[in-house]
């Protein structure tokens, strides 16, 4: 086999390793933007649930306060 033929083999193999390392580099952007927005709805619905605990303490705090008028 000549040197030429065997650098012409290289070179095809560096091209399919590209190709494939292409394609594995597009699929991982899109598995990225994904966990991003899948991220952002569960930073969004902490928040509401953060917001939901304060109410239900407010409520809390408001029945103590009510029954301590009643036990005074």
């Amino acid at each position: 086999m000549s040197a030429l033929q065997k650098l012409q083999e290289k070179i095809e193999l560096w091209r399919v390793d590209h190709e494939a390392l292409k394609s594995e580099n597009a699929q991982l952007k899109i598995e990225l933007t994904n966990l991003s927005g899948s991220q952002s709805d569960k930073e969004t619905e902490v928040e509401l649930l953060q917001l939901e605990l304060e109410e239900k303490d407010t409520e809390i705090e408001k029945i103590i306060a009510q029954v301590e008028a009643l036990l005074a």
